[in-house]
């Protein structure tokens, strides 16, 4: 299905789109990054003995405490980078593309209906569309290096504010254990990487302003293997983000 198609069943009044949870209010406005959950509720490291190919997805969740002032949300874009200390970048973390060693590996979702993540708010309460757009490596110029950019986005007529105490849900992804050992399987799981959420930018309507957000609320970055990667973060590039809000106006 076409990840901008706006989903059915958009039944909810706009005052109803955030559910508010019952974590404490954040202390700063920025983004963040865990294992298992959002911010400070999650893990920074996450460990695999890579041994199997089944078992329960590891799950990154990112999230994001908003300045004051927002009006209507209409939509966000992350941009995530996944770098390594094995160059090039091993097949075990090559999703989406075609070809790619993994390539149905990784899900992004921005829905948290019905899942056991309640520790921050859900802005989105099932109602946004989008998913990965793109899984781009090499990453600038850098072998080792990935940039996943993920978009979703509401129908602007249920768009409303965030407050600014609060740290929201923004997305999930599910990295399965798929190919892991034996026939078929994709190198290197157990070499360490660094996962950083560069950015997420919150779009509002044509002429109200967006937020961009880069710096940390608490911590945009996360272990894998229990080890930063020596291939290094960075910076965030522009991308095409207003052509994409242009299918919600």
């Amino acid at each position: 299905m076409n990840p901008f198609v706006l989903q059915s069943g958009w039944a909810l009044a706009a005052a109803t789109m955030i559910t508010l949870a019952p974590g404490l209010p954040a202390n700063a406005e920025g983004i963040n990054l865990s294992w298992d959950d959002c911010g400070t509720h999650g893990q920074a490291v996450k460990s695999f003995a890579c041994d199997t190919n089944v078992g329960p997805a590891f799950l990154l969740v990112g999230s994001y405490v908003a300045p004051g002032g927002s009006t209507a949300i209409t939509g966000m874009e992350a941009a995530l980078d996944i770098s390594s200390s094995n160059s090039p970048i091993p097949d075990w973390w090559k999703f989406k593309n075609a070809g790619s060693c993994r390539q149905t590996a990784l899900v992004a979702s921005a829905d948290f209906l019905g899942t056991v993540l309640d520790r921050c708010s859900d802005y989105w309460a099932g109602q946004a569309a989008g998913g990965i757009s793109a899984y781009i490596t090499p990453q600038a110029t850098l072998d080792c290096r990935a940039r996943l950019t993920l978009i979703f986005a509401v129908a602007p007529s249920f768009a409303a504010p965030v407050e600014a105490d609060l740290e929201y849900y923004a997305f999930r992804l599910a990295i399965s254990r798929a190919k892991t050992v034996g026939t078929g399987s994709c190198a290197h799981c157990a070499a360490p990487a660094l996962l950083t959420l560069n950015e997420i930018k919150l779009s509002q309507p044509v002429g109200v302003g967006n937020y961009r957000l880069q710096l940390p609320a608490s911590r945009n970055y996360v272990d894998w293997q229990a080890s930063h990667s020596v291939c290094g973060r960075v910076p965030t590039r522009n991308s095409t983000w207003g052509a994409v809000k242009a299918q919600y106006r």
